[in-house]
């Protein structure tokens, strides 16, 4: 009886794998043993390790389970990164994924005989391309990062509504106040001086948006502006102030950058993408922006351009008072001292002192307005934060020590009585 089942009506016969035909002046054909642990095949389309037998011909033919499922040309097939003792191998014309990998000794050999470009470039001239591209990337991300973020804060930072930077200057304040504590100066008299003193520069400056200004006690003689209208003064700067105008021209520069928003574009270019992100999704009150905003306030260096733009705002400031705004470089110069390198004047981002003390220098007007503050509300100002110092002289250069004398020669004696009478040089 036939072991042979009668076809089933609809349901095909199965088929038997035949191998293709063999030409006459074929190579000879190699059959690898079969299947087996020893050779493995990942098709790149799926993660399934499918156990094959190779056969070495024109092409290899990847067999499974009697059925050719790849064929790889030789010029194609290319070596990649393997364990000791195993060749694997992928083929440029197939999947990405795809692989071979061999374990067995005699099958290893058989490829290293038959494919000559095991060991030619991987990416097959690609590694060129993906040096280009990493390149580009770094030049887009520069150019981004030095054009891009500052144009995009230029242009930001005017539309940004006042309430939005007010919530960043009070992230900003709250870091201040962890910086210099609550070591905040008042009084009722200098607290009444210095409102008195900023209302008068804010009318006279044009601002509509309000302004807050605290005193900081501080051996520190500084003053600096958060976004928002947020005015700090230094306790140091009113001891080492010598007139009201000194101070005025120093609060007039700095709501010169809270009236040209310059803390919120510098606190955007400098926060970068982190403070974009923020921005968008409404994320202000997180400690990145806190970082930003507060070590724009203290540490950022304005650009030539900016603090120019600042200082001609103080001028103006200081004409439309009556004032003049000399004071303001004289004051500048007498806190930093001479800037004596010249030669990086020209790539400086922060103007020499001396270049600004000039330009101040050159709008000096005889005062044709009243005094800002009385004597006796000056005092109270300087006094605010505690005792006050002695005024500050102005820098002097140092004593140029004179030429020794020349022992004089031996004479009489009346002569050497006279030039002992005589007064000694300063040391």
């Amino acid at each position: 009886m036939s072991d042979m089942q009668p076809p089933i009506p609809g349901i095909p016969p199965p088929v038997t794998a035949v191998p293709p035909p063999i030409a006459d002046n074929a190579p000879p054909i190699v059959v690898a043993p079969p299947p087996d642990i020893s050779t493995s095949y990942f098709d790149g389309a799926t993660a399934r390790k499918r156990d094959v037998a190779l056969r070495f011909g024109h092409f290899v033919d990847i067999i499974e389970q009697g059925m050719v499922v790849a064929q790889w040309s030789y010029d194609d097939i290319r070596r990649v990164d393997s364990p000791r003792g195993v060749l694997s191998l992928r083929c440029m014309s197939a999947l990405p994924l795809a692989r071979i990998t061999i374990r067995d000794a005699a099958v290893q050999q058989e490829v290293l005989a038959r494919a000559h470009n095991l060991d030619v470039d991987f990416h097959n001239g690609n590694t060129g391309k993906i040096v280009g591209w990493s390149v580009a990337a770094i030049v887009s991300i520069s150019a981004v990062v030095m054009f891009g973020i500052p144009l995009l804060a230029e242009r930001l930072a005017p539309v940004i509504p006042y309430w939005f930077e007010a919530r960043v200057g009070d992230v900003a304040e709250k870091q201040i106040g962890i910086l210099f504590g609550r070591n905040t100066c008042s009084s009722p008299r200098g607290s009444a001086a210095l409102n008195k003193l900023v209302e008068e520069i804010r009318v006279a400056g044009g601002l509509t948006a309000p302004t807050h200004t605290e005193l900081i006690r501080s051996a520190v003689p500084n003053a600096f502006a958060l976004p928002g209208g947020k005015v700090y003064v230094l306790g140091a700067l009113l001891q080492r102030a010598n007139s009201v105008d000194e101070v005025a021209g120093v609060i007039a520069h700095e709501l010169g950058h809270v009236q040209h928003r310059d803390y919120l574009r510098a606190t955007i270019q400098n926060g970068g993408t982190s403070f974009l992100v923020g921005l968008l999704f409404g994320d202000i009150t997180g400690s990145g922006a806190a970082v930003f905003a507060t070590r724009t306030a203290l540490q950022t260096s304005y650009s030539r351009e900016v603090e120019t733009q600042a200082d001609l705002f103080a001028v103006e400031v200081m004409h439309k008072l009556g004032r003049s705004p000399k004071p303001l470089g004289d004051f500048l110069f007498r806190i930093t001292g001479a800037e004596r390198n010249k030669s990086i004047s020209i790539l400086a981002s922060h103007p020499l002192t001396e270049n600004r003390r000039d330009m101040l220098a050159k709008e000096d007007r005889p005062p044709s307005g009243p005094p800002l503050l009385t004597d006796a509300e000056w005092q109270d100002l300087r006094a605010i934060c505690g005792p006050v110092a002695a005024p500050s002289p102005p820098p002097a250069r140092p004593a140029e020590r004179p030429a020794a004398r020349p022992n004089p020669p031996p004479g009489p004696a009346s002569n050497s009585s006279k030039q002992n009478r005589e007064p000694s040089a300063p040391n």
